[in-house]
């Protein structure tokens, strides 16, 4: 039985598929492969392995270029927005690359895929699993790191230099660019003088595109849908990116509703409640945790974040405002999943990591896998 993600609408334009599976068999053809070699679909025959003693379906240490056709025909360069994977076609693919890639990390067979690729990580605000699950995804297939964390310090823009001025010279060391700032729009503006793929890693207040699609892929996992979810968003929503992409991306789930739990200081941005509006998501916002609860799949928790506040005394004010700890854990719903970006500050106490519904160091392991996915289909 297929699940809910992969419920695919059907292209009806016989004459648009022509095209594109021409255009596909096309490109094989140019890449040296022969003609009996190019499947009926457009895509190459995957290499021939033989199977272990016990083993169905061995993972092939090859990939074919189903993916790579789709994210061309979706004009893909850059990783900017979550509003550029609306397209659950899109996220299959992602996401059966990434279990491939998890298949083949834990049998210790990993194809080395990209060989003789350099990734740039450049960090101008501090991180641990973003940049570590970058590096580690690009070195385990085969490729090699330059990075920089705290790159406001620790490069050139100490001494004036610019965030165009800079990319320009890392472009011509590297073959990718994975980017977080402080300034939210900083990975459009090097997307336009970047001639190397830009991964935007969080800009500011603005997206953080990738979390979102681990945060996804992690919901599945779980839950084994996407659909017909109740999801509680806690903490800071005004300024948390992690929520503002997922919010874009859960616009292709059928049937969510999603409860916003906030300060009246930290309340989602109006552009954001406008976007679920126009989707017709069902939302409602208030300051009571508690009330939650009982009712939601998806318990999203983010940390208060210091950072963000021009006043010191209003972060005071806010910042132990959520708190889930062990009274409130038997209150939730003992199918639900507790989920949380990292890092955490006191939002979750400790008491709670061991209860089977706290996913997010899984969720933070899956991130290693969909970024494998995201390198292999941008390279």
């Amino acid at each position: 039985m297929i699940n809910s993600l992969e419920k695919l609408e059907i292209v009806k334009d016989r004459g648009e598929s022509a095209q594109i599976l021409g255009a596909c068999r096309r490109r094989l053809r140019r890449r040296g492969i022969p003609p009996a070699k190019i499947r009926k679909d457009g895509e190459a025959a995957p290499l021939k392995t033989a199977k272990e003693p016990g083993e169905k379906h061995r993972f092939e240490p090859h990939f074919n270029f189903g993916g790579r056709k789709i994210f061309n025909h979706m004009d893909f360069k850059h990783i900017l927005s979550t509003q550029q994977f609306l397209n659950k076609k899109v996220l299959v693919d992602i996401f059966r690359r990434a279990d491939k890639f998890e298949k083949a990390d834990r049998q210790g067979k990993i194809p080395k895929l990209l060989q003789n690729k350099i990734l740039s990580c450049v960090f101008y605000e501090p991180s641990t699993r973003t940049r570590f699950s970058f590096e580690s995804a690009m070195l385990k297939l085969g490729g090699q790191v330059i990075s920089t964390e705290s790159a406001g310090h620790f490069s050139s823009a100490i001494k004036g230099e610019t965030l165009e001025d800079s990319i320009k010279i890392i472009s011509g060391y590297s073959d990718m660019i994975v980017l977080r700032h402080n300034e939210h729009g900083a990975a459009e503006r090097a997307t336009k003088v970047s001639p190397v793929p830009i991964i935007n890693a969080g800009d500011g207040d603005g997206e953080h595109p990738t979390q979102a699609l681990l945060d996804l892929y992690t919901i599945q996992k779980e839950l084994g849908s996407i659909d017909n979810l109740k999801i509680g968003m806690v903490g800071d929503l005004l300024y948390g990116r992690t929520i503002h992409s997922l919010i874009y991306l859960l616009s292709i789930s059928h049937n969510v509703e999603i409860f916003l739990v906030a300060p009246q200081e930290l309340k989602l941005p109006a552009k954001y409640k406008s976007f679920l509006n126009s989707r017709k998501i069902k939302f409602s916002e208030s300051d009571n945790l508690e009330s939650i609860l009982p009712k939601i799949d998806v318990l999203y928790m983010t940390r208060i974040q210091k950072e963000r506040f021009s006043s010191a005394r209003l972060y005071e004010r806010v910042k132990n405002s959520f708190v889930l700890n062990k009274k409130l854990l038997d209150k939730l719903n003992k199918r639900a999943v507790i989920m949380h970006p990292l890092p955490r500050v006191n939002e979750i106490s400790r008491e709670v990591d061991d209860d089977k519904r706290a996913a997010y160091f899984r969720q933070a392991r899956n991130g290693l896998y969909i970024r494998m996915a995201l390198l292999n289909l941008l390279f």
